[in-house]
C-alpha cells in the first residue's frame, strides 16, 4: 500500500502575486492527499497577503516577513514553522511554477523506495514552451566551477525517463526529507539567493545520501528573460559562485575553478557589457567578484 507521509509545501512570495496565485491553483489540482501549503511573504510592497488570504482562505497558511530575507532565509523561516509542527518532507516550490497533478505522488513514491535518498527533484520544463526541458538535475565540475543543468534546452522526446542520481537539483522544486534537514541544517542564508540549493545537495551527498531526479514528477517554470539580465541576478550569481567553490571545494579545486572563471566568464561578461555600454553592470560584476573573493579568503582563514 502507498504510504502518504506529510509534506509541507513552502512557497516564497515577493511582489509576485499573479504568479503565486497560478502556482496555488495548480497545487489545488494535485492528487496527493497529505500536504499543507505555507506561503511565506518576503516583505511584498503591495497587498499580496490580503489578496491571497481572501482568495485561498484556510487552504494556505501565510507567514508575513517584515522585509525581504532572500530565497535562503525566507524559505528557512517557512521550514522552521513546518518542522516545529511536525512534518515528514519539505517541498520548496518557486511561486513562478505550475505543477503536474501527480508531481508529489511520483516524488514521494521514489523517495520512500530507498532510505538512502535524501533529496528529490523533478523534470522541469519551460512554462512558455511546455515540451522544452529546463532541467532534469545538474552536474557540478569541481575543477571548473561549472554546474550545468542536465537536459537544458532539449525537446523532450522521452530521452530522460529514468530516475537518476544527480549532483544537485534546482531549488525551484526541491523535495527533502525532514531527517535530512536535521543532519545538514537549513539553507545557508549567507548566499541570500542562488547557489544555496546546490550547496544543500552537496552537503546531502557528503553524508552519503542520494540526490535524485524523478522525471515523472513534472512541473513548468516561468524563467523570465529579464531576470537573467537583472542587476540582482548578476551580483549574486557571480559572488555566490566563489562562495560555493570555496566552501565546498578543496583549495586546489578552488584555485582551478577560479582560474577557469577568469579565463572564460570574466572576459566574456566584461566584453558583453562594454558592447552594450552598460557601465553599471560592469561595476556590479566587478564588485561581486571582489566580494566573493574577499569572503572566500575570510572563510579560508577560519
Amino acid at each position: 500500500m502507498m504510504v502518504y507521509p506529510k509534506v509541507s509545501i513552502i512557497i516564497l512570495n515577493w511582489n509576485g502575486l499573479e504568479d503565486t496565485i497560478e502556482c496555488l491553483e495548480s497545487l489545488k489540482k494535485i492528487t496527493y492527499p497529505n500536504y499543507e501549503v505555507i506561503v511565506v511573504d518576503n516583505g511584498s510592497e503591495g497587498n499580496d497577503v490580503e489578496v491571497l488570504r481572501e482568495r485561498f482562505g484556510d487552504y494556505i497558511h501565510i507567514i508575513e516577513n517584515d522585509k525581504n530575507y532572500g530565497f535562503a532565509e525566507g524559505n528557512n523561516i517557512g521550514m522552521r514553522y513546518a518542522l516545529e509542527r511536525g512534518t515528514d518532507y519539505i517541498f520548496l516550490l518557486n511561486n513562478d511554477t505550475v505543477v503536474d497533478s501527480m508531481f508529489l505522488n511520483e516524488g514521494i513514491k521514489a523517495a520512500q523506495a530507498d532510505p538512502a535518498i535524501g533529496i528529490v527533484g523533478g523534470k522541469i520544463y519551460y512554462y512558455n514552451e511546455p515540451n522544452l526541458i529546463f532541467s532534469v538535475g545538474g552536474k557540478i565540475n569541481v575543477w571548473t566551477g561549472r554546474a550545468p543543468f542536465i537536459g537544458w534546452g532539449k525537446i523532450d522526446h522521452g530521452q530522460f525517463e529514468e530516475i537518476r542520481e544527480v549532483d544537485y537539483v534546482s531549488g525551484c522544486a526541491l523535495l527533502i526529507k525532514q531527517d535530512m534537514i536535521k543532519k545538514i541544517g537549513l539553507l545557508n542564508s549567507e548566499y541570500f539567493c542562488y547557489s544555496e540549493d546546490a550547496e544543500w545537495c552537496i552537503k546531502a551527498r557528503r553524508v552519503e545520501y542520494k540526490v535524485i531526479c524523478v522525471p515523472k514528477a513534472k512541473l513548468w517554470h516561468k524563467i523570465a528573460s529579464t531576470a537573467t539580465r537583472s542587476k540582482l541576478y548578476l551580483y549574486y550569481v557571480t559572488r555566490n559562485r566563489f562562495l560555493l567553490m570555496r566552501r565546498n571545494f578543496s583549495r586546489l579545486q578552488f584555485f582551478s575553478s577560479s582560474l577557469f572563471f577568469f579565463m572564460t566568464y570574466f572576459p566574456f561578461i566584461t566584453f558583453v557589457n562594454i558592447y552594450r555600454r552598460d557601465l553599471p553592470s560592469i561595476k556590479i560584476f566587478y564588485k561581486a567578484i571582489y566580494d566573493g573573493i574577499m569572503q572566500s579568503l575570510i572563510f579560508m582563514a577560519k
